[in-house]
């Protein structure tokens, strides 16, 4: 079997590209210009906990970016997003009604869901 996937799923190859540079930038910009993230995600008392997420989205990112272009390279990019994703909208669509984190976050949750959405997508047409 040839797991090359050069002409064969360009779409899962940008894919990923596009899912990684969205975790990537998304996790350089509160380290980059924490004042502009917290402006617009509110104010973080827990500075640590959003240090820690922005570099697990760097790296997951980075991941995702570097993923080798074989189907297999693609599967796990997708799983790391899929991953990834899962996580943050649950995230973002319990505390956000429950009051613990901004309705601003439900931008990251469109976000997240188009992204599953799109694997999803993408898993369909190849079957």
């Amino acid at each position: 079997m040839n797991t090359n996937i050069v002409g064969e799923d360009r779409l899962g190859a940008g894919l990923a590209r596009t899912h990684g540079l969205f975790n990537v930038v998304g996790g350089l910009w509160p380290l980059l210009h924490r004042r502009s993230f917290e402006a617009l995600f509110g104010p973080k008392q827990d500075r640590w906990l959003m240090y820690t997420v922005a570099g697990l989205l760097v790296g997951n990112g980075m991941v995702q970016l570097k993923a080798e272009d074989t189907l297999e390279g693609r599967r796990h990019a997708r799983r790391v997003g899929v991953a990834t994703a899962a996580t943050l909208l649950a995230v973002d669509l319990v505390y956000v009604p429950a009051g613990r984190i901004p309705k601003t976050y439900l931008l990251d949750a469109a976000g997240e869901a188009a992204l599953l959405a799109a694997w999803g997508w993408h898993a369909r047409s190849r079957a």
